[in-house]
């Protein structure tokens, strides 16, 4: 299950230098390696051990991998052999060409990539055999330890691998990124911009090619000279055409990275070129522009006709790297994806660089309380978390007001030995009604959505860009399909300050004062009748015991002809002893029980308006709305808690269980009060911290 967030308020951006260490033992790389140099010995990672857990979980080893550090592999090991470059990066026998597109193109940027992978480490005097790198995760940097034993096979990496074979920087970035997300099986198959927002921070955007604006190489171009990353791919219309080659050369279902935009002087006029490069360090484009005018010069002319200050300019050398140029118009019609990670969230359209305000929440769906699905499922969409977005200024020059709205799954990846997928999700943003608190089930039915995601889909993030008037809006992240559990992140990146909040409800008690046992003059026929139960089982003192109430109770609720429950529980009846007997002799007295008796009224009409199939349960998913009925209004946190508690595996929940969720909702309000009254230092602890204490006793 996902994990419960207390508190859903908007936090800051995270940054790099605060890096949080992951290792289990709660030592940092600097204390391991240290320790390893007084030892005289070599790290091993019992974190991420060198056995089979850690390259599979679904299936044995293929071949008999032998893991060895890298000075078992090579005489003269290197981290980085002359500068970190694209050409570092060589695709093993693992589907993780998403993240190496992604790697090739953190090369390009120096800074950004000094940040994931620290440039002082080497395989020198001080080497211990352990390495870290950081990476992004959900609003915070991890800096991740690993040892530096490699799986192999014959002697040669299996995975990831330099083309300078006694290079190791990218094998143990590949190393370090799979023991984040678990396993190396776990880095198969995934999304470009997974993997730049994790080395980076920064914010994606996913473009249709085919449905691209016209200015697309003005977006591109602009994109790559602010250090943007950039990726590409090519749809497969089935699971059989995944990495099928096609004739010219290119590779459908397959992850290239775009490194470079440029127009190069062609016969007397302007060009416009893009180049692409393959992970696997070899098969290009075989098309106009390739590399094979200078390898088969009567093959292609394009090349044999630029000057060669011009080839050198644009560092053209004809080579299988897996690099390659080619006419921008050709990348249009082979191409179907492009994806950018923007370093720092700039605005793209424009040619002024503006620095973006950034707000982030995080929260779960919980099924059975906010796992309520998309607005297909009417009865449960109201119950999703509900962030309220306050647009109040407009960009400069115009009339509206630009955000990136990015709605992210977290930790999908990482369990994915357990089974899990990764979900289909989106979000639909509403214009405010312009009152506060949670907004139910009709504010949904009557009013359309403003905006929405382009679509749901199944991929750990959901980003788009959007232009709004001023105004306050409401913006409900979803899954597709109701009662499906995730934690989640939403960043919202605004182009000139706004200010979010959490529609998360306050924790409010609103109860009417308690009555006190009195005399009634004249008792009304279904006190007679009480009363008369009472005596013939209670004797002469008209006290009952728990199991004598229990009896009372449920043959009164059986003559009841509206109620289709089941029986009271024999818990339920000493909850309802403890919170009325003002004696203190567990017994309750026919003044108690009658002033119980009116409360239980209260609640089985307030359970019937909830029951809207009356089938004697109701939805977990009404439970907000029947308890704030009675008096409480609580925060997602504590609807999530008590949800778990007490609704069944069908989402549902009798009215035993709604009976003592209020009973014990009431006698935690009721010794809050007290204790509040008597003991002023005690106002500090807030009300819902004080539930959920009781809740969990």
């Amino acid at each position: 299950m996902p994990y419960l967030y207390r508190d859903s308020k908007p936090r800051p951006a995270a940054h790099p230098g605060a890096a949080r260490g992951t290792q289990s033992s709660g030592k940092g790389y600097e204390q391991l390696k240290r320790e390893c140099l007084q030892r005289g010995v070599l790290f091993e990672d019992p974190d991420f051990p060198a056995c089979n857990s850690s390259l599979f979980f679904s299936e044995n080893p293929p071949i008999p991998f032998v893991w060895k550090r890298p000075g078992d592999i090579v005489k003269d090991p290197k981290f980085i052999l002359g500068g970190a470059t694209r050409t570092d990066i060589c695709q093993g026998d693992l589907g993780d060409c998403w993240l190496l597109a992604a790697i090739a193109s953190l090369t390009l940027n120096e800074k950004t990539l000094a940040r994931v992978v620290p440039l002082d480490q080497n395989f020198g005097p001080d080497y211990a055999g352990i390495f870290h790198f950081q990476f992004w995760q959900h609003n915070e940097w991890l800096d991740v330890v690993i040892d530096d034993r490699l799986p192999t096979f014959k002697g040669r990496l299996v995975f990831l691998h330099s083309a300078e074979l006694n290079e190791f920087w990218s094998a143990l970035l590949e190393k370090a990124y799979a023991k984040l997300n678990g396993s190396y099986e776990s880095l198969k198959g995934g999304s470009t911009i997974e993997a730049m927002e994790d080395f980076t921070g920064g914010i994606g955007e996913m473009y249709d090619v085919k449905a691209a604006p016209d200015n697309f190489y003005e977006i591109l171009e602009k994109a790559l000279k602010r250090c943007s990353m950039v990726g590409c791919s090519i749809d497969t219309s089935s699971a059989a055409e995944s990495e099928a080659r096609t004739p010219s050369g290119l590779v459908k279902g397959h992850a290239y990275s775009v490194t470079g935009i440029e127009e190069v002087s062609y016969r007397g006029r302007q060009v416009k070129l893009i180049r692409i490069r393959n992970p696997w360090g070899q098969v290009e484009w075989n098309g106009p522009w390739s590399d094979n005018c200078v390898l088969f010069p009567c093959s292609s002319a394009e090349w044999c006709s630029v000057s060669p200050s011009e080839q050198r300019r644009l560092s053209q050398a004809a080579q299988e790297d897996g690099e390659f140029w080619m006419k921008f118009e050709d990348f249009k019609v082979h191409f179907d994806k492009v994806e950018i990670c923007n370093l720092t969230p700039d605005a793209l359209e424009d040619s002024t660089a503006h620095k973006w305000e950034v707000t982030i929440h995080q929260g779960s769906w919980v099924r059975g309380a906010t796992a309520g699905g998309c607005r297909n499922f009417l009865e449960t969409f109201w119950t999703n978390p509900q962030i309220k977005l306050h647009l109040t200024e407009q960009d400069d020059g115009q009339d509206d007001c630009t955000f990136i709205a990015a709605l992210m799954q977290k930790g999908r990846r990482k369990l994915k030995k357990l089974g899990a997928e990764m979900l289909t999700i989106g979000y639909s943003i509403y214009e405010s009604p312009g009152r506060d608190g949670h907004l139910g089930k009709d504010f949904f039915r009557y009013h359309p959505s403003k905006a929405r995601s382009k679509t749901y889909i199944n991929l750990r993030e959901v980003s788009h860009r959007f232009k709004l008037p001023p105004g306050d809006y409401i913006l409900i992240p979803t899954t597709f399909e109701p009662h499906q559990e995730a934690d989640f992140c939403l960043r919202i990146f605004s182009e000139k300050k706004a200010i979010t909040e959490d529609l998360d409800e306050n924790v409010a008690i609103d109860l009417p004062e308690p009555l006190h046992p009195t005399p009634d003059p004249q008792e009304t026929e279904e006190e007679k009748q009480f009363r008369a139960l009472f005596e013939q089982i209670s004797g002469k003192d008209m006290e009952i015991s728990a199991e004598e109430l229990e009896y009372v109770l449920n043959a009164v609720l059986k003559k009841t002809k509206n109620i289709k429950f089941k029986n009271l529980s024999l818990i339920s009846c000493r909850n309802i002893i403890s919170l009325m007997d003002t004696s203190g002799n567990g017994k309750l007295e026919f003044s108690e029980f009658k002033i119980f008796w009116e409360k239980m009224k209260k609640w089985i009409s307030i359970f019937l308006q909830f029951d809207f199939d009356k089938s004697g349960s109701m939805s977990s998913y009404e439970l907000r709305g029947a308890l704030k009925a009675a008096g409480y209004q609580l925060n997602n946190y504590l609807l999530q808690l008590i949800v778990l508690r007490y609704s069944d595996e069908q989402f549902q929940i009798d009215f035993d269980d709604f009976l003592n969720c209020l009973i014990r909702l009431e006698n935690a309000s009721r010794v809050f009060q007290a204790l509040s009254v008597k003991n002023k230092e005690f106002i500090n602890l807030n009300i819902g911290e004080f539930i959920n204490l009781a809740m969990n006793i």
